[in-house]
């Protein structure tokens, strides 16, 4: 998988290939599939990589991808969220784990 990508479709679409099927949205204490399927806690997911990306015109307007699997559910997906003013609101158990800009 690249490492360096120029756009968020890009490194979505790269994810894809990779198994990354799933489109997981942010909830206040969990992530759930865009289907409603599986509700995942903070301690049921790893996170496996993740890719900041800021807008050409206004780098206020930041988001990051994040690939994320689970063991528990088999699943391999994405999730964008903003960053910084633009966030979703989650409970501290989801922050800590999806707030990886301290860990690299």
């Amino acid at each position: 998988m690249k490492k360096d990508y120029t756009t968020l479709s890009e490194a979505m679409n790269d994810l894809r290939k990779e198994g990354y099927t799933e489109d997981f949205n942010l909830r206040n204490d969990h992530i759930d599939c865009s289907d409603g399927r599986y509700k995942m806690k903070h301690d049921e997911f790893k996170i496996d990589s993740f890719y900041r990306f800021e807008g050409e015109t206004d780098p206020s307007d930041e988001s990051i991808l994040y690939a994320i699997s689970s063991e528990k559910y088999h699943l391999k997906g994405v999730l964008v969220n903003g960053y910084g003013i633009s966030s979703d609101a989650a409970t501290d158990e989801l922050i800590r784990k999806l707030d990886v800009r301290n860990k690299k």
